[in-house]
């Protein structure tokens, strides 16, 4: 409320401009202040999904798997995205990329694919401005970029211990990094980071990718503090163990019975849990959330 709408001084009584509530002029002073206060700090009704439409995300990874359901999620808003993949040579990895692409154009909104390493910051810069010129803007930015090298760490080798924490981790931090100045610009941005229960508590031979996903909270609690004052939300989800083509296909059939006895629910979950948890953050429903780390992992941590 402006200065202009209170009820100015010397008024006798009258109807509060939002409550109607009369307010007689004999009514004890502070009652009549705290009244006041209650009035101008009730929070405007927010926007629901819905009114993402028309916003720009950029989700890393976002080819496959829970990236692929957070792209789909974002799209079926109405949000235009940009979504990336790691050029390995591998023409199968490019075919699904277009494959996912080609989905999100059906749901009738721009669509941005291409190749870029997330560990080079160059080619992160040149993404993110591509994007941004697509799309008339960017609004939202989902870290998903993620690989797994697992191996017991006095086995380790050092490039699997620095190509995790390179892409999982530094990844993260390029991409944070290239669209903060937009943010800050338009004094609005929605960041999320895929993080991991393995983040928060790990298991054996994880010793890489718990680092980088634990080290990606801290990068998430920072960026929530020093793009607060921006009006820039910065968010993680963990998720536990969800079923997508990388997990049943490169897990052992006994850790993941192993997984859904641990879990409360008594199931794995599938990416589009995930992806609900993602949209919500992203929405003004989550517009007084920031540094939080929301587990979606079928109750696998208590």
């Amino acid at each position: 409320m402006t200065a202009e709408n209170r009820t100015p001084p010397g008024r006798e009584e009258g109807p509060l401009p939002e409550t109607g509530t009369a307010v007689p002029a004999a009514a004890d002073p502070v009652e009549r202040l705290l009244a006041e206060v209650v009035e101008e700090t009730q929070p405007a009704p927010v926007a629901l999904h819905h009114d993402m439409r028309g916003r720009g995300a950029i989700v890393t990874g976002g080819s496959s798997g829970i990236g692929r359901a957070i792209a789909l999620e974002l799209a079926r808003s109405g949000v235009h995205v940009a979504i990336n993949y790691f050029d390995d040579g591998d023409r199968r990895t490019r075919a699904r990329a277009e494959a996912t692409a080609a989905e999100l154009r059906q749901l009738e909104v721009n669509v941005l694919c291409r190749a870029c390493d997330v560990r080079d910051p160059a080619a992160v810069n040149a993404f993110v401005d591509e994007a941004r010129e697509t799309f008339g803007g960017l609004d939202i930015l989902v870290n998903n970029a993620g690989i797994a090298r697992d191996r017991a760490l006095w086995r380790m080798s050092d490039e699997q211990w620095q190509e995790v924490l390179d892409t999982n981790l530094t990844g993260a931090f390029h991409m944070i990094r290239a669209v903060a100045p937009i943010f800050r610009a338009q004094q609005h941005g929605k960041i999320v980071n895929v993080s991991s229960v393995h983040g928060i508590r790990s298991e054996f031979g994880l010793a890489n990718y718990a680092a980088s996903k634990a080290g990606l909270i801290g990068l998430t609690r920072s960026a929530a503090i020093e793009l607060g004052p921006s009006n820039v939300n910065v968010n993680a989800v963990a998720p536990g163990y969800i079923r997508t083509t990388r997990l049943t296909d490169g897990v052992a059939p006994e850790v993941l019975d192993r997984a859904r006895e641990r879990s409360v629910l008594g199931r794995l979950g599938d990416p589009q849990d995930v992806a609900h948890v993602v949209i919500f953050l992203c929405s003004e429903q989550a517009r007084h959330i920031t540094g939080a780390v929301i587990p979606v992992d079928g109750g696998h941590l208590l």
